[in-house]
């Protein structure tokens, strides 16, 4: 069990290219120990060989040579002997230099083999010995041209010397034999050592690799394999399936990264399925909320009917009973009475102006909202035409673009626009000077494909300070007496550009008068509230 926890903890600190380069390093590491051993084998065998081919059996074939030249030297001197002819004695001077050539070469060949010298070292004493004894003498006591006959004694002794030598010759060809011999018994078990090394080599090749294989498959291939299996059931919908990180080390680091991201996958799915429990509550919310909008836009519908007719109808009364108690009791009612009767009167009069322009506030954007292509310059021919009587009485001069774009929009409510723009201008007039407007059209810096318009006028103009309150409903700066009205003008003028999808401002950097901007989506633009979507405003409304 140790083993096993102690090799996980290698297999986790080495990477799956640690795990390939140490299986490389192992086969280079066998791949070497296999050459050197096998190249030690190869050697040892090549020296066997070399030895046996190269030196033993060519030094038997050179201390039979050798052995020739002693025994011709034998014959040679033996037939000088008997015919005292020195032609004979060539074979003898010939023999002793092929045996000085041969030991020279057998020294050379059994340089390494000291037993084999001994026996060469030996022969050539004998040899020497026999020269010495028996056959210079023999040669000294030869007479030439006087042949004589040979004396068994001496004969005798010159035969028992030179078999001394034959025994010699005997000893060193037993022991050349012996050696081949045991060199070729050597050569074949190199021959079967290297063959066994071989074939033990290939085998530990053969189990190595096999071992290896099972070794990557336990450290890299399984964990792979079970990390890939675990990503596929995570991917598969299993979200709860924890993902363990095991193998080598940036395997585990990929596990954990893996897990990592499924705990932030199952984080983030719980955090949406949280958000969408939420949204569902909201949408029913905004549901509920909708259904009460819509009863709330009845009343308002069924309000506007009753402001419009049932509380209308009394100020008319009112007005004019007043008006018929001024005309029968005029002349009984004091300066102080005939006052309170006008201001009965102005009163409601202006009561029935308030609701009547509440009532076309409320519903901009709500009754007879129509959506179609609409040429601002005929909604502006429309409000001009409405406005002759005012622009003449002022001697209002007023500069108008000769062409202006189409935009989609209702054509009532854009022509309303344009009134309440002008007349403003024309109301709001400077005392000392004529009105003068200005209406200019160009694209807006802000959206592609819009328009920027803006109502210039040489008027009173507007402080700084009061630019956005101008745009809330009822709001006035100025009294009754000064300028008439019931300060609804602007507020409709925002509530038509916000209903088109425009904004509307007043342009604080003009100074001379008034300037009143507001922008218009292209021809084609549907907006929110085109849509049919209430907005705040009208749910206020």
């Amino acid at each position: 069990m140790a083993d096993v926890k102690g090799g996980a903890r290698i297999g986790g600190r080495l990477t799956v290219q640690g795990w390939f380069y140490l299986v490389l390093a192992l086969m280079v590491l066998l791949v070497l120990i296999g050459t050197a051993v096998g190249a030690g084998l190869l050697r040892q065998t090549s020296e066997v060989s070399d030895d046996l081919l190269h030196r033993l059996q060519p030094a038997q074939a050179e201390a039979l040579r050798l052995q020739d030249a002693q025994v011709n030297q034998e014959t040679g001197i033996r037939g000088y002997a008997i015919a005292a002819d020195r032609d004979f004695l060539t074979p003898y001077t010939q023999g002793e230099q092929d045996e000085s050539r041969s030991a020279a070469r057998l020294r050379a060949m059994l340089a390494h083999r000291p037993d084999l010298l001994a026996d060469l070292q030996s022969v050539e004493q004998a040899a020497a010995a026999w020269r010495r004894d028996y056959a210079e003498p023999l040669e000294a006591s030869v007479t030439p041209g006087r042949p004589k006959t040979l004396d068994r004694q001496n004969a005798d002794r010159g035969k028992a010397a030179f078999d001394q030598l034959r025994a010699k010759w005997a000893r060193q060809n037993s022991d050349l034999a012996q050696a081949i011999h045991h060199g070729q018994t050597r050569l074949a078990h190199e021959r079967a050592l290297r063959n066994s090394a071989l074939a033990a080599m290939v085998a530990v090749f053969l189990l190595t690799g096999i071992a290896l294989a099972v070794l990557i498959r336990l450290m890299v291939a399984r964990p792979l394999e079970a990390l890939r299996s675990a990503s596929r059931r995570v991917a598969g919908g299993d979200f709860s399936h924890v993902i363990t990180a095991g193998g080598p080390a940036d395997l585990t680091a990929v596990g954990t990264d893996v897990e990592d991201m499924r705990r932030r996958i199952v984080a983030e799915l719980d955090a949406s399925r949280d958000q969408q429990e939420i949204l569902t509550r909201q949408a029913a919310d905004l549901d509920a909320q909708a259904v009460e909008l819509r009863r709330s836009n009845a009343e308002l519908e069924q309000f506007a009917y009753v402001a419009s007719h049932d509380l209308q109808e009394p100020l008319r009364k009112v007005a004019s009973f007043c008006q018929l108690l001024e005309k029968r009791y005029g002349d009984t009612l004091d300066e102080r009475g005939r006052q309170y009767v006008d201001f009965a009167v102005d009163g409601a009069k202006r009561m029935q102006v308030l609701i009547s322009d509440l009532l076309t506030f409320s519903r901009v954007g709500r009754l007879n909202d129509e959506r179609a292509p609409v040429g601002l310059g005929e909604a502006l021919d429309k409000a001009l035409t409405n406005l002759t009587v005012a622009a003449e009485e002022s001697g209002a001069r007023i500069d108008r673009p000769e062409q202006l774009p189409e935009v989609t929009g209702d054509p009532t409510l854009l022509a309303m626009l344009w009134q309440n723009l002008l007349g403003n201008a024309l109301k709001f007039r400077h005392p000392d000077r004529a009105p003068h407007v200005t209406v200019a059209c160009g694209p807006d810096p802000d959206v592609p494909g819009g328009l920027l318009l803006s109502v210039t006028d040489n008027g009173i103009g507007i402080p700084a300070e009061f630019a956005d309150k101008v745009f809330v409903i009822f709001q006035r700066l100025h009294s009754r007496d000064t300028y008439g009205g019931t300060g609804i003008g602007l507020a409709l003028c925002k509530k038509i550009v916000e209903h088109h999808g425009g904004r509307i401002w007043i342009d604080a950097a003009h100074d001379s008068g008034t300037r009143v901007c507001f922008t218009l989506p292209p021809a084609g633009t549907v907006t929110p509230d085109a849509a049919g979507a209430p907005t705040e405003e009208t749910a206020l409304t």
